[in-house]
């Protein structure tokens, strides 16, 4: 590819990213990663999966607008719009549309060709380990969702069995489970360098969390007791 192309959907790119979490910092980690997998793959249409890299969060604002759409799909479209308006041929622009169709973690259709495997995993590489818990942090600082909820009981869920949005239900149900959906070697092999990381920082904040909670609600009971 050369600056030029590049130049033009790196400007694209920027013309569309506004979340925090789903940021051009994000674009370039998720591509420099995609890179990183690929110089162990053969056969890598390297045009193809820079273009995608660059592309595919084109869509996430209008999910923020309109939840029910899947910003995967949106941006596919937009995605293939653009590059056949810009002249790139049809079958370049379908193949880049299919990469960033299939990159969502919650999509049920798996990335197919090579390209999409791995922007799968360089997708989901950043959303392990630190990075992954700070930019989950983010998101749901966006959505207003809470670090937790409580149980009925008065307990504090710890995100299994809890089906309300909190930080703790978004690790139990996708940041704990993403380790064993790589497509590519190299892709598992940075996320299992990272998974401690993500772990270690959950496990210390629910021990905090349940801590204070426990030790607060016992003093603040035997102050109403004193009345």
């Amino acid at each position: 590819m050369n600056t030029q192309t590049y130049a033009l959907l790196e400007n694209h790119m920027l013309s569309c990213m506004k979340d925090s979490a789903h940021d051009k910092e994000h674009i370039y980690r998720v591509l420099y990663l995609a890179l990183d997998i690929a110089k162990t793959e053969s056969h890598v249409d390297y045009d193809v999966l820079i273009a995608s890299c660059l592309l595919h969060d084109i869509g996430r604002q209008e999910q923020f607008d309109n939840p029910k759409l899947c910003h995967a799909q949106v941006g596919s479209e937009k995605a293939y719009r653009f590059l056949t308006n810009h002249g790139f041929e049809q079958q370049f622009a379908e193949k880049v549309r299919q990469c960033i169709l299939s990159h969502r973690f919650r999509k049920a259709a798996p990335p197919e060709s090579l390209e999409a495997k791995i922007l799968f995993d360089a997708d989901k590489i950043d959303v392990s380990g630190a990075v992954g818990i700070a930019r989950t942090l983010l998101y749901e600082g966006h959505l207003s969702e809470p670090l937790y909820t409580i149980s009925p009981n008065g307990t504090i869920s710890d995100g299994t069995d809890d089906d309300t949005p909190s930080f703790f239900y978004e690790f139990k149900h996708k940041l704990e489970r993403l380790y064993s959906n790589f497509h590519t070697a190299r892709g598992a092999e940075i996320a299992g360098q990272r998974q401690d990381a993500a772990a270690a920082f959950y496990n210390s904040l629910i021990t905090e969390v349940k801590e204070t909670y426990q030790t607060g609600r016992s003093l603040l009971n035997e102050c109403l007791d004193k009345e």
